[in-house]
């Protein structure tokens, strides 16, 4: 599929378009050694894991395939999704959200490592267009998905990525083409980064005031920061 199958040229985000085959890859194998070693992606936001709400939220842009990378930590995030169950129905009249788990065994190698693992299992799913997630946002909505996949739609001929860039500051998700998918997974030491790099006037710097996509916890102080700032309190589940 080209960009211009693709795209749509209406002036508004809210104008109905083709729908594209969009892979979320969630990526939750690290450390956070900066959280203490605690995996961020469990913080409770009023008694649900920030992976659950993902997740959820997901599914409710109308997400149909998510590929959940895990590594350090997975058994404890297995079970807590298992115990949470999260609704992952999605919009009425869709089929709900089918979620694959990939484990990535050395996640030491860094998030490269667990990107390649999503993305080999995202291709054999078809995708037209695959959606690089964080575990740890706390604030994104469904809306915001939907938003990012309209802004690919409307995207300049020969974009092949697109990252939100909120008041000139990189956001996430992040966007690829499978053009972008297949170039990666061809190139072992490569992830987005790294294509970005080699093909800069393929990349859509998507312009926007949405700081949902600017915050993730990483530290204890942003924590405290997101009580502050938006009146929202994280806290730690008892497993933690």
């Amino acid at each position: 599929m080209t960009l211009k199958q693709a795209s749509c040229t209406q002036s508004t985000l809210s104008t109905p378009c083709p729908r594209l085959r969009v892979v979320a890859v969630v990526l939750a194998a690290g450390t956070a050694s900066r959280m203490g070693g605690r995996p961020k992606s469990l913080l409770l936001r009023k008694g649900q894991t920030l992976l659950a709400r993902l997740l959820q939220q997901l599914a409710q842009a109308g997400i149909e395939h998510t590929v959940l990378v895990l590594g350090h930590h997975a058994q404890l995030i297995q079970q807590a999704l298992q115990n949470s169950s999260p609704d992952l129905s999605g919009p009425k009249n869709r089929t709900p959200m089918q979620l694959l788990t990939v484990m990535n065994p050395a996640p030491e190698a860094g998030q490269n490592s667990s990107l390649h693992l999503g993305l080999a299992t995202a291709q054999g799913l078809s995708p037209e267009w695959l959606m690089v997630a964080l575990a740890d946002q706390p604030l994104l909505e469904a809306a915001d998905f939907k938003d990012l996949i309209a802004a690919v739609k409307q995207a300049p001929s020969g974009t092949q990525m697109l990252q939100p860039s909120v008041n000139g500051q990189p956001g996430n998700p992040v966007l690829l083409s499978r053009h972008v998918m297949e170039s990666i997974l061809e190139n072992p030491l490569w992830g987005g980064k790294e294509w970005r790099q080699h093909h800069p006037e393929q990349v859509l710097a998507w312009p926007s005031t949405n700081t949902h996509y600017r915050i993730d916890m990483d530290t204890p102080e942003d924590i405290a920061k997101l009580s502050e700032e938006y009146g929202i309190e994280l806290t730690w589940g008892q497993t933690h």
